[in-house]
């Protein structure tokens, strides 16, 4: 399986890049393509012809993650420096991460914040809203507002997507979506909870199994804040158009 690499920012200390749907950032199963090994090849062709004497692996540091059917963009550390200071960010709160996502229904407020307890199943590889005293149970929070004018976000999207209701039982939302904590699989979660699954989500959304055509979570991770761990200057990520580009 090819797929084209699209890289939006790189320097000596990170790079930034577009995962589309479909691609695991990692993957333990052999042969299968993944962004970590992608973005290595990459890296090495690149250092190719600049360094003789023996071959040393590059470094490259995974500092978050995307589900494999959401597409959007990430950030990887290129030096075990810049992956410290990055993850510090990570835990503190100090990234921006905003998505996009295409959802069944309309919410009863156009804007809001949802604040529930999680809790993840290791066996089905699935989530769960559950009581605060449930053992193991974390706090979620995301905020969330309806796009007025979200024509221009279909594009963000695949080409197949429309504007027209496909279920056959709701019309379709875009939502823009901001998260204030990294639970499993959250927002799928909240957002159908909420009343609102996301439009391709087989494991959250009950009409997905039922069209043929919605084995793509329309989820994406369209904008992306935080500071370059050497300067300090803040980043800013936005994918803009329909060739995923910031």
């Amino acid at each position: 399986m090819k797929q084209e690499l699209k890289i939006l920012y790189e320097d000596s200390h990170i790079i930034v890049c577009f995962k589309p749907n479909g691609i695991a950032v990692q993957s333990r199963r052999p042969g299968q393509l993944d962004m970590e090994h992608m973005l290595l090849n990459h890296i090495t062709a690149s250092m190719s012809g600049s360094h003789s004497g023996k071959y040393t692996k590059p470094y490259l540091g995974v500092i978050h993650r995307l589900d494999q059917p959401v597409s959007g963009i990430l950030v990887f550390a290129k030096t075990s420096k810049a992956a410290q200071n990055l993850n510090k960010q990570l835990t503190s709160n100090c990234f921006g991460k905003h998505y996009l996502a295409l959802v069944d229904g309309t919410p009863a407020e156009t804007q809001g914040t949802l604040v529930n307890y999680m809790i993840k199943d290791g066996r089905t590889n699935t989530s769960r809203i559950c009581e605060k005293d449930t053992a193991g149970a974390k706090e979620a929070r995301l905020s969330y507002r309806v796009l007025s004018d979200s024509r221009a976000a279909y594009h963000i999207f695949s080409q197949d997507i429309t504007c027209e209701n496909t279920s056959g039982s709701s019309p379709h939302t875009i939502l823009e979506v901001s998260l204030d904590t990294g639970r499993h699989h959250q927002i799928r979660v909240q957002l159908a909870h909420m009343g609102c699954p996301i439009v391709g989500d087989t494991k959250y959304n009950p009409n997905a199994d039922a069209t043929h055509n919605w084995q793509i979570l329309r989820l994406c991770a369209y904008k992306l804040t935080f500071r370059h761990p050497a300067t300090g200057k803040r980043m800013h990520f936005k994918l803009s158009n329909m060739n995923n580009t910031a």
